[in-house]
């Protein structure tokens, strides 16, 4: 009977002209070739690189039969045809139509291999989606940087897809052939690096064990134009070299690095540099010993320029050590330093103040050092946005920070022009997302996260790149036709959401400490008081939010006079950030006509309710997903109302618990009290630091 009821549901959706859902797992990401595939001698290569062989074979493997000659050739090799390849730089790509040897071909260009690859697969996105004509294009950014915070051990921290992607028991010997998947993704997306371990890192990664592995890797992924990174943990030279300091001023110590620098680079000739966090969370740098970020960041910056190599040191600093507003902190530390640090230092600065939170205002430090090369960090993985169960679109996220205006040089300093440096013509360039890959066998733990590290290369690659073109695109390549408008339509609310029902209108980190996993705004009793929610939000009985003006913290200060005068006012600051810079009286009037206490109690229904309408509209896609793909989102949008419900219920329960205030006529009360909130432990959550 099953057997005749799946046949009679096959033929209804062939009369309806909707062919089945084949079988998937989302392993081929993006990257879903048809079946059957054009001739291998309809694509032609002038020339022979590794990489040159790859490009030929995407497109033998990817464009459909039928597909006209396509020939792969480099600006050198074609330049009697006069074509504009002179602003391509040594990535960009073009793809036209002409003629060669008296035939029309489609010619896919560019002045390197690299070039010809990216355009490779522009070329195959383009047929994709449906999409027709010449194509031309360069990076904006110059580093496209995913940041891997996989231990040696295994362990991703803040990671939601198992377990790391690289073996490092088994390299250098084996390598697993999704290293290879791996770098054609990237490769796919225009992301040219990697840094392959945690920030928090191990001084054994610098080991000549470890490097052989590393080398095994930068092998691998070289022919994709990928260069490999290593986070460098700054005490090393005591740990591997058996110095008794790791003052970066210190002559001995900075020998070590110049020999260890020398041979990272006999293994790997093309190792792209180190990324370094120092100073923040417990990691040593060059503040133990009364020595500045520029001091320690410049010394290891001398023993890879001789290389090419650069340094990508962070300004995340988060330590005890500064008593003021943590929001403050970075800028505090880092602005002073503007211009001494040395060329090939790019200062890698986190969208947001305090930790990529699901809404924070751009970080003050864009703007604020104009002789420094700046490097933005977004989080892919979805550490503050309900790991890998929540749909969370990050698009409309990226977005916002890259077009916020910053006002550096008047209207229209864009953070996005900051990042591309062509504010203030800066030549090492760079974005850096951490990512979200484990070895799951969907790489990022569920499909629509795989839209995340989508849209982070295609936005580094061009940070004015509208996020709804980039959803069109990724949902284009991933679903069957009548799957992409409705799936577009949940991607682009859902960031919103989460910021609705974990919290509106400007409150952040209000969720449950250390793992990070649900509420949590009550908390209060941890060592430090920036560890605790209540810093955060600092609720009472009068009203709610952090005071950042000059009554506050001040730390609107850190903005350009615009900005800073703006967010200075609670009526001109945007309602989306009213309680990150203002303490607000729980019955302020919000423009919406409500008060801020029925405002925000709405936003936590129309959250909830987001959510809901997702789960409605995707199981409407039922008969034009895959079961298995389908069945996943499925169970993990069931998953996320009611993990929503539960920031909705417990929030709320906790904010009416602080005002005295009844909740609005006509809202449901939570169905527990506040106590049964509070009790609930998630003592084995993924993705925590070990």
């Amino acid at each position: 009977m099953k057997l005749l009821i799946r046949i009679a549901s096959i033929a209804g959706l062939a009369l309806a002209g909707i062919a089945p859902a084949q079988a998937e797992d989302g392993y081929d990401l993006w990257l879903r070739y048809p079946k059957a595939t054009i001739a291998a001698d309809a694509v032609s290569v002038r020339g022979d690189t590794p990489t040159l062989r790859i490009a030929a074979a995407e497109l033998r493997r990817a464009l459909p039969a039928g597909t006209g000659p396509i020939v792969l050739a480099t600006a050198a090799r074609v330049a009697s045809l006069d074509l504009p390849t002179n602003t391509l730089g040594d990535e960009g790509y073009l793809v036209r139509r002409v003629r060669m040897d008296g035939h029309p071909v489609t010619l896919v260009t560019g002045n390197t291999d690299r070039g010809i690859l990216y355009g490779a697969f522009a070329l195959i996105r383009q047929r994709a989606t449906g999409q027709t004509g010449d194509l031309a294009s360069s990076p904006r950014v110059k580093l496209r940087v995913l940041n891997h915070w996989d231990n040696l051990d295994g362990v991703v921290e803040r990671g939601y897809a198992g377990r790391s992607l690289w073996d490092w028991w088994t390299l250098p010997d084996y390598k697993d052939p999704r290293y290879v998947d791996y770098a054609r993704a990237n490769a796919s997306l225009g992301i040219n690096g990697t840094v392959l371990n945690n920030v928090n890192a191990k001084a054994e990664s610098l080991s000549p064990r470890y490097i052989a592995k590393a080398a095994a890797l930068a092998d691998i992924f070289r022919p994709y134009g990928i260069r490999v990174y290593l986070s460098a943990r700054f005490s090393a030279p005591i740990e591997l070299g058996g110095l008794k300091t790791a003052d970066p001023l210190d002559p001995q110590v900075a020998a070590w690095w110049r020999a260890k620098a020398d041979e990272i680079y006999r293994a790997i000739p093309d190792f792209g540099g180190f990324l370094v966090k120092a100073n923040s969370e417990g990691q040593p740098g060059p503040r133990d010993y009364h020595r500045t970020h520029a001091d320690g960041a410049n010394m290891l910056a001398a023993a890879v320029a001789p290389h090419d190599g650069i340094v990508m040191w962070r300004a995340f600093v988060y330590a005890d050590t500064d008593p003021d507003d943590r929001a403050k902190q970075a800028y505090t530390e880092f602005r002073p330093l503007d211009g001494r640090f040395a060329k090939n230092v790019i200062v890698q600065v986190k969208n947001g103040a305090i930790d990529f939170q699901p809404r924070e205002p751009f970080h003050p430090l864009f703007g604020a050092m104009p002789k420094t090369s700046l490097m933005m960090e977004f989080q892919i993985t979805k550490e503050y946005l309900g790991f890998a169960t929540h749909l969370a679109y990050l698009g409309p996220l990226f977005a916002e920070t890259l077009g916020s205006d910053t006002f550096a040089k008047g209207p229209g300093s864009t953070v996005a022009k900051i990042v591309d440096g062509s504010l203030e013509g800066h030549r090492l360039t760079g974005i850096a997302g951490v990512a979200n890959i484990g070895d799951d066998r969907d790489w990022t733990g569920s499909t629509f996260n795989q839209a995340n590290w989508y849209a982070f290369g295609r936005m580094a690659w061009d940070p004015s790149l509208p996020a709804e073109t980039v959803a069109r695109e990724w949902a284009a390549q991933t679903f069957a036709p009548a799957a992409v408008a409705p799936a577009v339509a949940m991607m682009m609310g859902s960031r919103e959401a989460v910021v609705d029902y974990t919290g509106a209108l400007g409150l952040a980190h209000v969720m449950a400490t250390g793992h990070h996993y649900g509420p949590g705004p009550w908390v209060a009793d941890l060592k430090r008081p920036e560890w605790n929610p209540v810093y955060y939000h600092k609720a009472d009985q009068r009203g709610i939010g952090f005071d950042r003006t000059k009554s506050g913290s001040n730390a609107v200060a850190q903005y350009a006079p615009p900005v800073a005068a703006k967010l200075a006012d609670p009526a001109t600051t945007p309602p989306g950030e009213l309680l990150w810079f203002h303490h607000v009286a729980w019955d302020r009037r919000m423009p919406s006509g409500r008060t801020l206490w029925a405002d925000l109690v709405g936003h936590y229904d129309s959250g909830v309710a987001y959510v809901a309408g997702m789960r409605t509209r995707w199981d409407t896609l039922k008969p034009v997903v895959d079961a298995e793909r389908w069945q996943k989102t499925a169970t993990f949008l069931a998953m996320q109302q009611r993990e929503a419900q539960w920031w909705r219920d417990a929030s709320l329960a906790y904010w009416m618990s602080v005002s005295g205030l009844p909740l609005p006529a006509g809202v449901a009360p939570p169905p527990h009290d506040l106590s049964w909130y509070k009790a609930l432990t998630f003592p084995y959550a993924p993705g925590n630091p070990q």
